[in-house]
C-alpha cells in the first residue's frame, strides 16, 4: 500500500457509522481532515492519491468520498471517473484550490455531488455532509419502495401497479428529493393526501414538520389567520398570539388540500407568500421569513378551475411546478383485486376477524360498481363488509347497498337533449342527494366535490328557486 495510507484497525462491515474515504496528497491536510471528521462520528480511512483510493474502496466501501482535485498518478476527476464505471454508488465532493474552480465546475457536470473550495470552511463541510447524508437516506428509502413495487404492487401508502399509478410513482419519485412546489389533482378518495405524504417522507425535509391544511373545510374569515397566525387583538377573540401553518412547517412540508376553493383575495395574500417566502402574522409588524415546500391538492381540474376563475392562473403556475393527476378507480380497474384483497387484510387484523377473503359472487358484484368514491369508498365498502362477514369469505351479503354517483340507464328519463349544463349539474346532484338519504357529506364524496362546494351550488340552486333541501 502506498506511503501515507492510513488503515482502520475496526473492520468495515462491523462499523455501521456513515464512512467517508478523504484522498488528499498533502499529508497535514489528510491527517487534519481524519480527526476532524472522525471526532464528528463518521468512520474514516484516507488515500494520498486517486489509485491509492480505488484498491481501498472494495474493502472499506465508502458512502463519501471527499477527494482533493489534484494529485499525482490519479488526480480527483480520473477518480470520479473510475468510481463511476465501477458502479460504486459513492457521493463524491471535489476540494479544488484557486485557479482550479473551472475544471471543479466540469466534475460537477460530470457527477460530483458538489465542491469546496480550499482552505475549506469545515462548518460549510459539515452542513455539506448532513445534506449528502439526507440524500442518500432518501435515495435508500426510494430503492426499497421501488422493490415493494416489484414484489407486492404497491409503492409506500399507494397500492396498484396500473400503468396509471406507475406513472403516479415515477414523477412522485423524481419529484420527492427537490425543493419543487407540487400540484395534485383526482376525484375525491383517489388518495391526493397519500401521494403528498409519500413526497414529504421521501424528501431531505422527511424528519420536519408535515402540516396538512383543508383550505375548503376552514370559514374564510378564519383561513387566514390559520395560515398565517395572528397577534394578541389582532381581532375581537383574539386573547393571546396564535402561530399559523407556515410558521409551523418551518423547514418542512405545508399541504394545501382543496385549494381550488379557496376565496379570490385569500389566493392573492397565499401567492405573495410564496414568492417572497416572508408573511407578517395578522396584526403584526414584523416580516418573517420561512423555508417551507409547498403540496397542493384540488378535485377539480386545474386547467378548468383556472377557466372558470376559481383558481388564479399565476397561483396555479406557482404551484404547478410538478403536476400529478391521480386517476380514478375506474381507470384502474385492474387494480382492483390487489386493493381488495390488501384492504380485506387490513380490515380482518385491525378488527379480530378470521376472513381470509372474498368470494367470487362477490367480487363480481365489486367489479361491476363505477366506484364514484374511488379508493375511499372501496376502502369503507371493505371494512363494513370484513365486520359483518360471517364466515372467511365475504360473500354479496355482505356487501352495504353500493351506490351510484351518476345518472344511470334507469335514470336517463331525467336527462334530456338540450338541457343546459347547469339544469344537468342541479338535477345530478338531486338525485344523489335522494340515493344518500340527504347526508351532504356523503353526497359530496360520491360527487367528487367538497362540502363547501355542494352547498355552495345548493345555495344557488335555491336561488334560482330549486327545491334543493330535500
Amino acid at each position: 500500500m502506498a506511503t501515507g495510507t492510513t488503515v482502520s484497525t475496526e473492520p468495515a462491515a462491523a462499523d455501521d457509522r456513515i464512512r467517508i474515504m478523504v484522498v488528499e496528497d498533502d499529508a497535514a491536510a489528510r491527517v487534519g481532515f481524519q480527526q476532524l471528521l472522525r471526532g464528528w462520528g463518521y468512520a474514516v480511512e484516507a488515500a494520498c492519491d486517486g489509485e491509492d483510493a480505488l484498491k481501498m474502496v472494495p474493502d472499506f466501501r465508502p458512502d463519501i468520498v471527499l477527494t482533493d482535485l489534484v494529485m499525482p498518478k490519479l488526480d480527483g476527476l480520473g477518480l470520479l471517473r473510475a468510481l463511476q464505471q465501477e458502479g460504486a454508488g459513492v457521493t463524491t465532493v471535489i476540494l479544488t484550490a484557486q485557479g482550479t474552480v473551472d475544471t471543479a465546475v466540469e466534475a460537477l457536470k460530470q457527477g460530483a455531488y458538489d465542491y469546496l473550495s480550499k482552505p475549506v470552511d469545515f462548518q460549510r463541510l459539515r452542513i455539506l455532509l448532513d445534506k449528502i447524508i439526507e440524500r442518500q437516506e432518501t435515495l435508500r428509502e426510494v430503492k426499497a419502495l421501488r422493490r415493494q413495487l416489484r414484489e407486492h404492487g404497491s409503492f409506500g401508502p399507494m397500492i396498484g401497479g396500473s400503468p396509471g399509478m406507475k406513472e403516479v410513482y415515477r414523477v412522485v419519485e423524481q419529484a420527492a428529493p427537490t425543493n419543487a412546489s407540487v400540484l395534485i389533482s383526482g376525484e375525491s378518495g383517489t388518495g391526493k393526501e397519500l401521494v403528498a405524504q409519500t413526497i414529504h417522507r421521501l424528501s431531505p425535509r422527511a424528519s420536519a414538520p408535515w402540516v396538512p391544511i383543508n383550505c375548503a373545510a376552514i370559514p374564510e374569515p378564519l383561513l387566514e389567520s390559520e395560515l398565517f397566525g395572528h397577534e394578541r387583538g389582532a381581532f375581537t377573540g383574539a386573547i393571546e398570539r396564535q402561530t399559523g401553518c407556515f410558521e409551523l412547517a418551518h423547514r418542512g412540508t405545508l399541504f394545501l388540500d382543496e385549494i381550488a376553493e379557496m376565496a379570490p383575495a385569500m389566493q392573492v395574500k397565499l401567492l405573495r407568500v410564496l414568492q417572497e417566502r416572508s408573511f407578517r402574522r395578522l396584526g403584526g409588524r414584523v416580516e418573517q421569513s420561512v423555508d417551507i415546500r409547498v403540496i397542493a391538492a384540488t378535485n377539480a381540474d386545474p386547467s378548468a378551475a383556472v377557466q372558470q376563475g376559481r383558481l388564479r392562473e399565476d397561483l396555479y403556475y406557482r404551484l404547478n411546478v410538478v403536476g400529478i393527476r391521480l386517476p380514478p378507480l375506474r381507470e384502474r380497474m385492474e387494480d382492483l383485486p390487489l386493493l381488495i384483497d390488501t384492504f380485506v387484510r387490513e380490515f380482518s387484523a385491525q378488527h379480530g376477524k378470521d376472513v381470509v377473503g372474498i368470494s367470487p359472487a362477490a367480487r363480481r358484484a365489486l367489479e361491476q360498481h363505477g366506484w364514484p368514491g374511488n379508493v375511499r369508498e372501496l376502502r369503507n365498502v371493505i371494512e363494513r363488509a370484513t365486520i359483518m362477514a360471517g364466515s372467511r369469505l365475504i360473500e354479496p351479503g355482505d356487501l352495504p347497498p353500493l351506490e351510484g354517483a351518476t345518472a344511470t340507464a334507469q335514470d336517463a328519463d331525467r336527462l334530456e337533449a338540450g338541457m343546459t349544463v347547469d339544469d344537468a349539474e342541479q338535477r345530478l346532484i338531486l338525485l344523489t342527494l335522494e340515493r344518500t338519504g340527504n347526508n351532504k357529506t356523503r353526497a359530496a364524496e360520491l360527487l367528487g366535490i367538497s362540502l363547501k362546494t355542494l352547498h355552495n351550488k345548493l345555495n344557488r340552486f335555491r336561488g334560482r328557486g330549486a327545491d334543493a333541501g330535500r
